[in-house]
């Protein structure tokens, strides 16, 4: 995506210094590859951010983006964990500077704020990630970033409209040693033609039955419900365990699959519009608890996503997609006529290694993979991004398409059979209530922005 609003952030030395070397750089080891981390050679030269959502992911996230610039506003539906982003300096350089809200509006309220760190529950991700865009900010959000199809629409057409750069949190996209290897092994051809993929992912929890509890005070409970039902308070579904209710998000599928499934699309060229994925068949899907025929859940105290899948798909030109849970494998296989590889956070094996046929690959490559852009760390990449222009690792145009498929497994999944997808079109073919999953009613006060 090129950067139409990039005038207001070029102007600091901060971006400028960036752009031409002049960055102090330090060595910042992460996701198994060393990376490159810039900081502003004067503090009045760093851009403000603002950051919502303070759970888990957030401390994370919030502390990589600190490298960069100043977060001087948080935000958190829980008042404590917001308060807790305030005090820790790692994250806020000038506690006495920056403040502390429940209520995100306030932190895209702000002028001076340029970039949007998001790190909420998936069902808030693209409520608040167009609403900043709508306010002229950056946004690096993370993934899955979306709960529908409907809202992988929604999302590309406010990138397109609004113009400001968007990094999703796939950091897997830029894991030269794995990720990007395994990709240009395919796309080179080096395992000739590809037959089959399989994803591995984990296995997904069980639990329950939990009990209704009384809303702490610190916690807007309304809130943080947002577009999803009205229900009575329970601690795991504020937690980070929210992801296992289908209320919120769609479980190991969206959340391990906005990985591994996008990292497969991915290597086979298959993100974006007439690609990806043709068919799903679930018809051995077993969930954390019970669904009714038309896929709903039938009871709101356990988990209800799937734990134990077998889908069988195939891709629009034809390659046999398989997606599987494993307690053993975390990663994807890729299996050609010349040969097959297996691809994780920690490793690439298969004879084309030990044969070391990746020696054919140069720096070249992966900068053109990486869409003309270095190999660094996918932070940097966005902040890079958002001085040159240019599309960020993980932009919101091909995620989206990855998410689509990982929805299109959810919901077979739910209503354990074989949909049909059309790619071009963008529709689930011939199957009315399948077709209804692709969007959700959204809670009064609560709706998706319009675009």
């Amino acid at each position: 995506m090129s950067n139409h609003n990039s005038d207001q952030c070029t102007r600091r030395s901060f971006l400028k210094a960036q752009a031409s070397g002049a960055l102090s750089l330090a060595l910042y080891s992460t996701f198994n590859s060393t990376q490159r981390v810039y900081s502003a050679d004067s503090p009045n030269d760093r851009p403000k951010i603002g950051f919502i959502g303070c759970g888990g992911m957030g401390g994370g996230d919030a502390r990589d983006l600190a490298h960069f610039g100043d977060i001087v506003a948080v935000a958190d539906v829980n008042i404590d964990k917001a308060e807790n982003f305030r005090a820790n300096k790692d994250i806020v350089s000038k506690k006495d500077e920056a403040f502390a809200t429940q209520d995100y509006r306030r932190v895209l309220d702000r002028n001076d704020i340029e970039v949007v760190g998001i790190s909420t529950p998936d069902h808030w991700h693209v409520k608040i990630a167009i609403e900043a865009l709508q306010a002229g900010k950056h946004v690096f959000c993370q993934k899955p970033l979306t709960l529908t199809i409907e809202e992988n629409k929604l999302i590309r057409r406010a990138v397109k409209k609004y113009g400001k750069v968007f990094q999703v949190g796939t950091q897997q996209r830029l894991d030269k040693d794995h990720f990007m290897l395994a990709t240009l092994m395919v796309r080179k051809g080096l395992l000739g033609r590809i037959k089959r993929v399989v994803v591995s992912l984990n296995t997904g929890p069980t639990g329950g039955p939990f009990p209704v509890a009384q809303v702490p005070q610190n916690l807007d409970w309304n809130m943080f419900l947002g577009q999803a039902p009205m229900v009575d308070y329970r601690p795991q579904r504020a937690a980070g365990t929210f992801r296992y209710f289908y209320e919120y998000s769609g479980g190991i599928l969206t959340d391990w699959g906005a990985h591994h499934v996008d990292c497969a699309l991915w290597a086979l060229d298959q993100l974006g519009n007439g690609r990806g994925l043709v068919e799903v068949d679930a018809t051995n899907v077993e969930h954390a608890s019970p669904l009714d025929a038309n896929g709903q859940p039938t009871r709101d105290d356990y988990y209800n996503t799937a734990v134990h899948f077998n889908f069988k798909a195939k891709t629009a030109d034809g390659v046999e997609f398989l997606v599987v849970d494993s307690k053993n494998e975390n990663g994807i296989l890729f299996e050609g006529e010349k040969g097959r590889i297996f691809v994780d956070r920690g490793r690439v094996t298969g004879k084309p290694i030990e044969d070391n046929l990746q020696a054919s690959l140069t720096e070249d490559d992966y900068v053109a993979l990486n869409k003309g852009k270095p190999v660094e760390w996918h932070k940097a990449n966005f902040f890079r991004c958002i001085n040159e222009g240019g599309q960020t690792a993980s932009d919101v145009d091909s995620h989206t398409y990855a998410m689509t498929a990982c929805h299109l497994l959810g919901i077979a999944a739910r209503l354990g059979r074989k949909i049909k997808w059309d790619p071009t079109a963008e529709t689930i073919v011939d199957d009315p209530v399948a077709a209804s999953f692709m969007s959700r009613e959204q809670r009064k006060g609560f709706e998706l922005p319009e675009v």
